[in-house]
C-alpha cells in the first residue's frame, strides 16, 4: 500500500528534553517553525544545537517531549515513515568512495525503495529536479570528491532535496565555506524554503544566521533563551549573553538585518 504524501504544515517541537545518562543536553524545548520559512540554531559551542537537531532528526531519542513534522509525532514512526517527513544534512557527511555526484544524489531517493517499489520514474524525476535544483546538472557525471568544496556542499544538499521531505535539518551547512560559497548555499536555503518546505539549520555565523533566517533561535545550556525574527531578536545583550562578548549592533544597508561588530578588548 503507497503511503500518503506528508503535508507540509511545518515543524512543531514540544517540551523537548534530551541528554545522556546522569547529564542533561537539551531541556524545555518550545519551537514551531511554519513551512515555507528558516530557522537558524544559533548559541555558544556545548550549548546543545546538535543534540537538538539529532533529536529532530530521529538520531537521538529524547528523555521527554515530542517532535511533529508533515502532522506526525516522528518518534511513533517507522525510520522509513519518519524519512519520509524530514531529512538531514550533518556537518561532515561521508560518500563512498569515487561516487558521482548522480550517484550520491540517488541515495536520497533510498527511503522510497522496499521489496515492492523499486527504481522509478518518479525517482528519476527526483533527482533531476534536486540536481536542476541545486545547479548541479552539469556536474553529475563528476566524481564527488574532484570538486570544490562549495560544489560538493551542493551536491550533498540535492541528495537531501532528492528526498523530498517537507522539513530539512541542516547542521552547520556553511562550515569550511569561503564567504563567497557560504553565500551561494544560504541563498539555496532560502530558495528551499521557497518552494514550501521548513528549514531548520544550526548556523555559528550570527550575522549570517540573522540575514538568511525567518526565525533565530538562541540557545544557551540547553535552553532556549530568545526566539524570534532575527532583527527583533539580536541585540547587544542576546551577544553578551551567548558569548560574553561586548559588541555593537549596526543595521545592513538595503534590507535592515542585525550586524554583529565586537568591541575590541585592548
Amino acid at each position: 500500500m503507497t503511503e500518503p504524501t506528508p503535508t507540509p504544515d511545518g515543524l512543531h517541537v514540544h517540551d523537548l528534553h534530551a541528554g545522556y545518562p546522569g547529564r542533561p543536553v537539551v531541556e524545555g524545548v518550545q519551537l514551531a517553525v511554519p513551512a515555507g520559512q528558516v530557522a537558524a540554531v544559533v548559541g555558544p559551542n556545548g550549548c546543545g544545537k546538535s543534540t537538538l537537531l539529532r533529536a529532530l532528526a530521529r538520531l537521538h531519542r529524547p528523555t521527554s517531549g515530542t517532535v511533529r513534522a508533515a502532522g506526525a509525532d516522528l518518534w511513533q514512526l517507522t525510520q522509513r515513515q519518519a524519512a519520509h517527513r524530514v531529512a538531514l544534512l550533518p556537518q561532515s557527511p561521508r560518500a563512498p568512495e569515487a561516487v558521482t555526484v548522480a550517484g550520491l544524489v540517488r541515495y536520497g531517493r533510498h527511503p522510497h525503495q522496499g521489496l515492492l517499489r523499486q527504481w522509478s520514474r518518479a525517482d528519476e524525476e527526483a533527482v533531476a529536479e534536486a540536481l536542476d535544483a541545486t545547479g548541479t546538472t552539469a556536474l553529475a557525471g563528476r566524481r564527488l570528491d574532484r570538486l570544490s568544496g562549495g560544489q560538493r556542499q551542493r551536491c550533498w544538499l540535492a541528495l537531501v532535496l532528492a528526498q523530498r521531505t517537507p522539513v530539512v535539518l541542516l547542521d552547520e551547512p556553511t562550515s569550511a565555506l569561503d564567504p563567497g560559497h557560504a553565500v551561494e548555499v544560504l541563498e539555496l536555503v532560502r530558495r528551499i524554503a521557497a518552494d514550501g518546505r521548513t528549514v531548520v539549520m544550526v548556523q555559528h555565523d550570527l550575522a549570517a544566521a540573522a540575514r538568511y533566517a525567518d526565525l533565530l533561535v538562541a540557545m544557551r545550556d540547553g535552553r532556549i533563551v530568545a526566539h524570534g525574527p532575527p532583527a527583533e531578536t539580536v541585540d547587544a545583550a542576546l551577544v553578551k549573553e551567548l558569548y560574553e562578548l561586548d559588541a555593537d549592533i549596526l543595521r545592513a544597508p538595503g534590507d535592515g538585518s542585525p550586524v554583529v561588530v565586537p568591541r575590541t578588548r585592548r
